[in-house]
C-alpha cells in the first residue's frame, strides 16, 4: 500500500508535508534561534534578521514559538488519533464476533459517544482533572472513536460472510486466528484511511482548545495560542496570523490529502489503478520499434 500511495501525486505531496511537519516537532525545539520564552522590549516588531516573523506583544521571537510550539499540536494530534484507533477498531471487530450482548452494548455506547460535544466534554474534563492537554486529548479520542468502530465493524462485517471465513470457523478456528489471518487485511485500508482524517481532526481540536487557551500552562507556546494572542493585535501587525494559521491548514489539508490517496489505492480501486498501469506498460513494451524511415 505505501508504493501505491507514493506512486500519487497527491500521496507524495501529503507524506512530504507531514513529513516536514514531523520534522519540526522532533527538531523544532533545538533549531529555534532564540529562546522561545525569553522576553524583551521591543514588542510587536516587524519582521527583520533577528525577528524572521517579528515578535509579539512581550517582545518573544514568534518564528522561534512557532518552531517550539509544533511539538505540542502534533503530540496532540497523534493522542487523539492512536486513542480513537484503540477504543473504536478493537471493539468494532470484536462485535461481530463476540456474541449479541457484546455487540448491543458496543453499539449504544458507540451511540451515546457520538451524541456528546467533544469540544465541550473536553472541557469539563479538564475543569475536573486540570489543564493538561494529555487527558483532553486522550478523552477526545475517546469521542472520536466511533468512527473507527463503525468503519472497522463494516469492514469486518463484510469479511465474515465471506465464504473463506465460513469455511475457517466451521473447520474450528478461533477468532483470534480469523483476525489476524483474514480479517485484519481487510479492515486495514479503511481504518488507515480514518486515521489519516482522524489526525486531521486532532490538528483542529488542539488548535482549537488552545486557541482557547485550553489543555496548556502558559506562556507555553502552540499553534493555537499563537492564534489567538495575534488576533489581538491586527492593528499593530495584520499579517501575524498568517503564520499559524497556514500551518494548521496545510497540515490538515496533507491530513485529509493523504486518506484521499490511501483511500484511491486500496479495495477495488487500487486493483484497478494497479491493472491499468500494468495494462500501460504492456502496451509501451510490446509497441512495434520502426525501422528505416520514410523516402
Amino acid at each position: 500500500m505505501v508504493r501505491r500511495v507514493l506512486s500519487l501525486t497527491s500521496g507524495r505531496i501529503a507524506v512530504v508535508i507531514l513529513v516536514l511537519v514531523a520534522l519540526l516537532a522532533l527538531c523544532g525545539p533545538w533549531l529555534a534561534p532564540q529562546d522561545p520564552l525569553a522576553t524583551s522590549g521591543n514588542t510587536l516588531a516587524s519582521a527583520s534578521g533577528a525577528h524572521w516573523l517579528g515578535t509579539d506583544y512581550l517582545g518573544r521571537d514568534v518564528f522561534s514559538r512557532l518552531l517550539d510550539g509544533s511539538r505540542i499540536s502534533v503530540l496532540g494530534s497523534l493522542e487523539v488519533a492512536l486513542m480513537a484507533l484503540v477504543v473504536g477498531a478493537v471493539p468494532g471487530i470484536l462485535s461481530v464476533y463476540s456474541g449479541r450482548a457484546f455487540e448491543w452494548l458496543t453499539l449504544r455506547l458507540a451511540d451515546t459517544l457520538v451524541a456528546l460535544p467533544f469540544l465541550l466534554f473536553a472541557i469539563a474534563v479538564i475543569a475536573l482533572l486540570g489543564n493538561g492537554i494529555t487527558q483532553a486529548m486522550l478523552v477526545t479520542g475517546a469521542l472520536v472513536s466511533p468512527l473507527f468502530y463503525r468503519v472497522s465493524r463494516a469492514a469486518t462485517l463484510a469479511v465474515a460472510r465471506s465464504p473463506y471465513v465460513e469455511a475457517a470457523i466451521v473447520s474450528g478456528a478461533s477468532v483470534g486466528w480469523i483476525v489476524r489471518r483474514h480479517v485484519w487485511v481487510k479492515v486495514l485500508p479503511p481504518i488507515a484511511v480514518a486515521l489519516a482524517q482522524t489526525i486531521g481532526v486532532g490538528f483542529v481540536i488542539v488548535s482549537s482548545l488552545t486557541f482557547l487557551g485550553i489543555g496548556v500552562q502558559p506562556p507555553a507556546p502552540t499553534w493555537g495560542g499563537l492564534l489567538a494572542s495575534d488576533l489581538g493585535y491586527l492593528s499593530h501587525q495584520p499579517w501575524a496570523p498568517v503564520a499559524p494559521a497556514l500551518l494548521i491548514m496545510v497540515t490538515v489539508w496533507a491530513c485529509n490529502l493523504l486518506a484521499d490517496a490511501i483511500r484511491d489505492v486500496s479495495g477495488e480501486a487500487g486493483r484497478a489503478l494497479v491493472d491499468r498501469r500494468r495494462a500501460r506498460s504492456r502496451t509501451s513494451t510490446s509497441a512495434p520499434v520502426p525501422v528505416g524511415g520514410s523516402r
